[in-house]
């Protein structure tokens, strides 16, 4: 019989919600323990889910001994919450993003590797059925030379949303809407079309008080020649209009939409593939069913740990998001194009924005 591989959860917000749901389905996993700094918010989840609630994140490891910590905290927490608890050498599952910028996510990658510690980045939306055929579609090289890469985020946040918690639309702990809201947008639009080669972008805040963008747009030049976009809001009125990705190549165009890239809206190549016979009935949407993307990301960490193979989305693949993220905002900020070093080791800046 395989070992139950045991979990903790460190934060019981919305999130958290979504992880008990789909590590329930898979077996021979077990979620042995609950933290969050509001005690009341802790009672409460456990209650709901009869886990057992601690009053800090270092008894409860030290009492239920879990193989991995999933870290649900505002983002601007995460590096820090890994950096402290990386003492127990647990593996690190964390909601996106890894961190806020370049440098906290490496000082947490860099801690985390030199342990042999995994830290797997909660990517979900890769697992949508339309998005993974249309990597498969660019594995096969069925779009030829790539021309346009795009991602739309047009959502609606009220002044309510931001107010409901008070990290929400702070510098220091949200971040931003590229960071937050657009953060998985951005890990599947370099997933889909590789290195980013230099960005410029501006950011507005339109219709918030909050001290983040809640606009923004980005010109992106990719190493392969081909352009991108990513245009983003949460100042869409009156409702939400789109979460989408478009891939345009010199022999295909797709577009993935729906709310959260989880609808197939256009699936056009210029010659036949035995891929496209179901594309439409089989693979078009996501069920409906909740949490059911990340249930298939845990089984992917589940299967990464059992076998000792590496997830799909761990650290230092997450990290291309971020890095990406970090150019923008420093893009934004100094009105400058912004190049990226690949290595990491610098970020360069050219002429002003003309």
């Amino acid at each position: 019989m395989e070992e139950i591989i045991r979990f903790a959860l460190i934060g019981c917000g919305a999130i958290a919600h979504k992880h008990v749901c789909a590590l329930n389905r898979i077996p021979n996993t077990k979620i042995v323990g609950v933290y969050d700094n509001d005690s009341d918010v802790a009672k409460s989840f456990s209650q709901r889910y009869s886990i057992p609630c601690f009053p800090d994140a270092e008894s409860m490891i030290s009492k239920t001994d879990p193989m991995v910590l999933n870290i649900l905290t505002p983002s601007g927490y995460h590096c820090r919450d890994i950096l402290s608890l990386v003492k127990f050498k647990k593996h690190f599952i964390v909601e996106k993003p890894l961190a806020l910028n370049l440098n906290e996510t490496d000082r947490a990658l860099n801690k985390c590797n030199e342990l042999g510690l995994k830290i797997f980045v909660v990517k979900q939306n890769r697992f949508n059925p339309p998005i993974k055929k249309l990597k498969e579609a660019l594995d096969k090289n069925r779009f030829g030379k790539p021309v346009l890469g795009t991602v739309r985020v047009r959502w609606s946040r009220d002044q309510a949303y931001y107010d409901q918690r008070p990290w929400r639309g702070t510098c220091e702990l949200d971040g931003g809407i590229f960071a937050n809201q657009a953060s998985h947008h951005i890990d599947l639009l370099v997933w889909m079309m590789g290195a980013v080669d230099n960005v410029i972008a501006s950011t507005a805040t339109r219709l918030m008080n909050i001290e983040t963008e809640d606009t923004g747009g980005a010109l992106i030049e990719f190493t392969s020649g081909a352009l991108g976009i990513i245009e983003i809001t949460t100042a869409t009125r009156p409702k939400d209009l789109e979460g989408s990705i478009s891939i345009l190549g010199e022999n295909g165009s797709v577009e993935v939409g729906g709310f959260f890239v989880n609808k197939l809206k256009t699936w056009n190549f210029d010659k036949p593939h035995p891929m496209d016979d179901d594309i439409w009935e089989k693979y078009s949407s996501v069920p409906d069913e909740l949490a059911w993307n990340h249930t298939e990301l845990f089984k992917n960490i589940v299967k990464s740990l059992r076998q000792g193979t590496s997830g799909l989305i761990e650290g230092n693949e997450a990290r291309k998001a971020v890095e990406l993220i970090d150019a923008i905002y420093q893009s934004a900020k100094k009105r400058e194009r912004i190049y990226l070093n690949h290595s990491g080791a610098e970020i360069l800046v050219d002429n002003p924005l003309k």
